[in-house]
């Protein structure tokens, strides 16, 4: 169960940095939107269904900082997980093509498995830390490509097979 907890964490990592900023043109709207939606398959029957949204506020023309959230929802023949995470972020950008960042989520974890009727409610603190590097594909839109760890994972306590999760996004208004 860990490993398909740990692919549910990559998918909404992804998801987290797939980010659009609407903007209304002036320079005085400083909030931006988005979010990710993700769907998996997989064998016995696995499914994955997940929504990212986000927002936030430029506090500068680097620092970003605002409120991310996921909802999860998967099965497969074996059993049914419900994941919420929630949580605040910043984002620092330099030099139009680097960023560093911190995510703080709160994951709660409910799960079933189907046969047994054995039922695992937990919850788990993240603390991801990292950065990486933004690609320029013009008017103000950005590919990104990072890694995050967790700093408060722990082998044996985590639902979490790793503390590490890739980021890969797309990011526009920056």
């Amino acid at each position: 169960m860990k490993k398909i907890f740990t692919l549910n964490l990559i998918l909404v990592s992804i998801l987290s940095f797939s980010q659009v900023a609407i903007s209304s043109g002036s320079q005085t709207n400083r909030w931006t939107f988005g979010g990710g939606l993700g769907v998996g398959f997989g064998s016995n029957s696995y499914f994955n269904l997940q929504v990212s949204p986000r927002v936030g506020y430029k506090i500068t023309d680097q620092l970003e900082g605002g409120i991310i959230g996921n909802v999860s929802w998967q099965k497969d023949d074996y059993y049914t997980s419900t994941m919420f995470g929630v949580g605040p972020f910043a984002n620092y950008y330099f030099a139009r093509s680097f960023f560093i960042g911190a995510n703080l989520q709160q994951y709660f974890i409910n799960s079933k498995e189907k046969y047994t009727g054995y039922k695992f409610n937990t919850d788990e603190t993240a603390l991801y830390l990292g950065g990486g590097y933004m690609q320029s594909l013009g008017n103000n839109a950005f590919a990104q490509f990072g890694l995050m760890y967790n700093v408060l994972w722990k082998e044996r306590s985590s639902i979490f097979s790793t503390g590490f999760i890739p980021s890969v996004g797309f990011v526009v208004g920056l």
